[in-house]
């Protein structure tokens, strides 16, 4: 049974808000990593993201050290040597906004049987990247061009195509540390024509721009950048979600 895309999908036709706090695990260590456990004995977000957008950046040192913090924990690759079995479950992304293959269906193959004989909930996601006002990390490793910033009806229409082709979430994303995240236009209108949840990330730094993405309609907010020299911004992003 898949508890948490169930889980997810029912929150968002209930309407209630969900955070994932992304965690880098190349750069969740140490000292951040001591202040990220702090954080969350005082405060739980909804889920946690593991995952990089380098190559061969390792994820089950990070899962163990999470091991004992009770929300979900979700893998979130930037390719297939990322595949940890420790996490509860993947986000199968596929970078639907792209053409290059590899990000398509390439990186998806490498990983495919190990992922199926491990039983790890898998969730097939529609991965739309957008302008966010920089060379983006994802950009530069898929080497794909992003959606321009005002292309909402590319936006709508690549979102409703994943649907069709069996997605079971859409992530709209601006990059890690985009210098803009995605517009409440092309949030609003991606959501307007979807029957399945809503995730945005890329950018968010502020309860304002993270209360902004939630208006529109995201589901879920995905924030990472910004934690990792401020930590102490996830208990305001938990209590921005709750109370919205």
């Amino acid at each position: 049974m898949n508890k948490i895309s169930e889980t997810i999908l029912s929150n968002s036709c209930k309407g209630k808000k969900m955070l994932a706090v992304l965690l880098d695990p190349e750069k969740c260590r140490e000292k951040m990593l001591v202040s990220v456990l702090s954080a969350f004995e005082k405060n739980l977000p909804d889920f946690i993201f593991v995952g990089g957008s380098s190559k061969s950046c390792p994820t089950d040192d990070l899962f163990d050290a999470l091991h004992d913090v009770p929300v979900p924990k979700i893998l979130f690759p930037g390719d297939a040597s990322q595949f940890s079995p420790k996490a509860d479950a993947l986000l199968f992304l596929s970078l639907i906004s792209g053409r290059n293959p590899d990000y398509l269906i390439g990186q998806h193959m490498l990983s495919a049987l190990e992922i199926k004989q491990s039983g790890i909930e898998t969730i097939p996601t529609g991965y739309i990247l957008i302008d966010g006002g920089n060379h983006s990390a994802v950009q530069r490793v898929s080497q794909t061009i992003p959606i321009p910033a005002h292309g909402v009806d590319e936006c709508v229409s690549t979102a409703v195509a994943g649907e069709l082709l069996g997605m079971k979430m859409i992530y709209l994303e601006a990059g890690s540390g985009a210098e803009n995240p995605v517009s409440a236009d092309i949030i609003a209108a991606v959501k307007r024509n979807l029957n399945i949840p809503l995730l945005v990330g890329g950018g968010i730094r502020t309860t304002g721009q993270l209360t902004s993405a939630l208006s529109a309609g995201a589901d879920l907010i995905v924030v990472g950048n910004v934690f990792e020299s401020q930590t102490d911004k996830i208990a305001e992003f938990i209590h921005c979600v709750k109370s919205h």
